[in-house]
């Protein structure tokens, strides 16, 4: 399995982050930023090609059949070689410098598009087409699989893919036919060729085009070296694996391609899903001007449902991120599947355009969310040497599908003889497009269904209950189980949650220890110091920070995973700390701690139960400070016992690692059973990754 352990795929910032704070945290970071500049001039690059060589192929020509057929002639040959090349250029993204890749590409598209307009001859347009197309199939899978190396986090690859989607397919598309619209038509006012401009005007859309391929290519190996990057957000173990696998040849590299994909459920699902999927939108596509025709709801009823759907996409494009917040990617992109395939039905059995327009929304939202969905796991949840090849194969599996989809359900169409029907009192065309729906929305559901079985990796909470969380106002985490080991002696604690989180790894979940504690306190005890922090307030802002930061970072992220995550003296101990010495408010401390954590609370708290005993390590602390401490986490306890489990700490490390273990057995029975591991180990306490003294919290005056 590929699959990146611990990358969470879900929200980015907590879950209650904005969607405008997510965007300015991934625009921060200045490689992305510049390739998202990059996305934009090649995204209007490649919409004016479009526009530019139909323009110019209708000019070359005086056949007016063939101008007839500019257009379809232009989008085959830009489409053609996705569909052959696409598996060539995941390759070459996973073989090579994906950033030298990306300048390769573009020098040869403007230099393709720059010979259309020399030569200026119907055969070389179109195969000059056809080259720049070859030349796309190298440049987008490397930069697909390039985003998640420029990101501080894995959980920003879904704000990455929104804001690449926003650029490639609206901002793109607007500037390339304002653009073209402009170029075309300044000879009118200036009259800058004599005679016919026509086909001057056609030629410099097209020398235009070509230097904006140029400009990428000078922007990507000047400005932007980050795109070489590979395996940024790997472990360690990883790395050594992938290290080993770049010495795989090109043969090698196919087999092993298609290996992983049959040996990962996440990737299979996702890939049969995606299926389904296209094959449901290349349906609707080819059925979609007879069907509209078929609602007796005049001309304008086609442009009401293009216009429906592309809303629903936006809608769903939008909104995916805060689904994924509530429900993990793994089930949102099956469910969304589904739930489109079943739209897609009603819109097969709609006898009036009112119930088509808001069935098309709904498909066009589901679709949104699933296609988003689909790339976030792929830049989030697929290791980075085997990303270009996953990224490829879902390109051209796009293309392949909607292509041949497109081209057969207009023959399907006509087979079937038109009629009509009567439905409460209005007549109704009855065609070939509503069966042809339904089968694509049959296609679709299987597709789903299979997705969800396959990537679904039977988590504690059942379907249900997940949707229910889904649709709250406030809804409740679901997704990973976070455990907190409290006390008043740190070394005993951070010693306790490592060996946790190691015998809890025998079970089904990935578990992960947050953070070092040692180093949270190190840099809670630098930030106190360097800043001069000598109040008890500033420094419990200054606590909140480092616990805000871990939560951010670490802890969200893992959970958003599925991951069980075990982390030491998570927030009971800091407030009983502040609240036991510095007699500060322990309510004004218990909302500062809600405010930093996103009210993140443990789903369990092990408190370590030991009466305080010798000379603690920090001199300025007393005897009285620890009872005090362990007084209030007593208190806690006692006042949400269904949250707590109070181990007795007196003892040796094995023995109250054994109670522990003892305890947790009781709890994880019923719907947590699946946490237990399935194999026990034995106790081993590892001393050798943990510092000898482990600094407390920054001890305060008291009052």
């Amino acid at each position: 399995m590929r699959s990146v352990p611990g990358a969470g795929p879900g929200a980015s910032s907590g879950a209650e982050a904005s969607t405008i704070n997510r965007v300015r945290r991934v625009l921060a970071i200045k490689p992305f930023r510049r390739l998202w500049g990059v996305t934009y001039l090649c995204s209007v690059a490649d919409w004016l090609n479009i526009l530019a060589l139909t323009g110019l192929a209708t000019k070359l020509t005086d056949n007016y059949f063939a101008q007839n057929f500019a257009f379809v002639g232009v989008v085959l040959t830009g489409l053609a070689p996705g569909l052959l090349f696409a598996p060539v250029g995941g390759l070459l993204a996973d073989r090579f410098d994906r950033r030298k890749v990306m300048v390769v590409a573009d020098l040869l598209r403007c230099g393709f598009l720059l010979s259309i307009a020399i030569v200026s001859a119907p055969w070389w347009l179109l195969a000059g087409n056809f080259l720049v197309g070859c030349a796309s199939s190298m440049w987008i899978p490397s930069k697909e699989a390039a985003v998640p190396n420029l990101l501080r986090r894995p959980d920003q690859v879904e704000t990455a893919n929104q804001l690449g989607m926003v650029m490639t397919y609206g901002l793109a598309v607007i500037t390339a036919a304002g653009a073209n619209a402009v170029i075309t038509g300044v000879n009118t006012t200036f009259h800058l060729f004599p005679g016919d401009p026509s086909l001057n005007i056609a030629k410099l859309v097209v020398v235009i085009t070509g230097l904006l391929y140029l400009a990428s290519a000078i922007l990507i190996a000047t400005r932007i070296p980050e795109l070489s990057l590979r395996n940024v957000h790997a472990t360690p173990e990883q790395k050594v694996k992938l290290a080993d696998e770049e010495k795989l040849g090109i043969g090698a590299m196919i087999a092993d391609g298609f290996r992983f994909i049959r040996s990962t459920p996440l990737v299979r699902g996702l890939l049969v899903g995606a299926f389904g999927a296209f094959v449901a939108g290349g349906a609707v596509i080819g059925s979609a001007k007879p069907y509209s025709s078929s609602l007796l709801a005049g001309d304008s009823a086609f442009s009401l449902l293009v216009l429906a759907v592309f809303l629903g996409l936006a809608t769903g494009m939008v909104f995916a991120p805060k689904l994924a917040r509530r429900l993990p990617h793994d089930r949102l992109f099956g469910l969304s599947i589904i739930a489109a395939a079943i739209s897609l039905g009603f819109v097969a059995l709609s006898p009036h355009l009112t119930v088509s327009l808001i069935a098309v929304v709904l498909v066009g939202v589901c679709a949104g969310t699933a296609f988003l969905t689909g790339v976030t796991i792929i830049g989030s949840r697929v290791e980075d040497a085997i990303r270009g090849r996953i990224n490829a194969i879902y390109q051209l599996m796009m293309k392949l599908v909607l292509f041949g989809t497109t081209v057969t359900v207009p023959l399907l169409v006509g087979a079937v003889h038109r009629h009509t029907v009567t439905v409460w009192g209005s007549p109704l065309t009855i065609d070939g497009t509503r069966p042809v729906m339904l089968g694509g929305a049959a296609i679709a559901l299987v597709a789903g269904l299979f997705a969800y079985r396959q990537m679904d990796d039977k988590r504690t909470e059942p379907i249900l209950a997940d949707l229910r969380n889904a649709l709250r106002r406030t809804p409740r985490r679901v997704n990973g189980y976070l455990i907190a080991v409290e006390g008043t002696t740190a070394i005993n604690t951070a010693i306790q949650a490592v060996n946790l989180a190691d015998w809890m790894r025998g079970g089904t979940r990935p578990v992960v220890v947050a953070a070092d504690p040692a180093l949270d306190d190190q840099r809670l005890a630098a930030l106190v110091s360097g800043a001069s922090l000598t109040g008890a307030r500033a420094q419990a802002l200054a606590a909140a920070a480092v616990r805000a930061d871990i939560v951010e970072r670490h802890v969200q992220p893992a959970l958003d995973a599925g991951s069980v995550v075990v982390m030491e003296r998570f927030v009971d101990s800091p407030l009983a700390h502040l609240s036991a010495v510095a007699g500060l408010d322990s309510d004004e401390l218990e909302g500062l701690a809600d405010w930093a954590t996103g009210r993140l609370r443990p789903d369990m708290t092990i408190l370590l139960d030991a009466a305080p005993n010798g000379a603690p390590r920090d001199k300025s602390a007393t005897m009285n400070d620890q009872w005090r401490v362990q007084h209030l986490l007593t208190e806690m306890a006692a006042a949400d016992p269904e949250r707590y489990v109070v181990v007795d700490a007196d003892g040796t490390d094995v023995e109250v690692a054994e109670r522990i273990r003892t305890a947790l057995r009781a709890v994880f029975v019923g719907r947590l059973a699946a946490l237990a591991p399935t194999t026990e180990k034995p106790v081993t306490l590892p001393l050798e990754t943990l510092p000898i003294e482990t600094p407390e919290e920054p001890r305060v005056e008291a009052k």
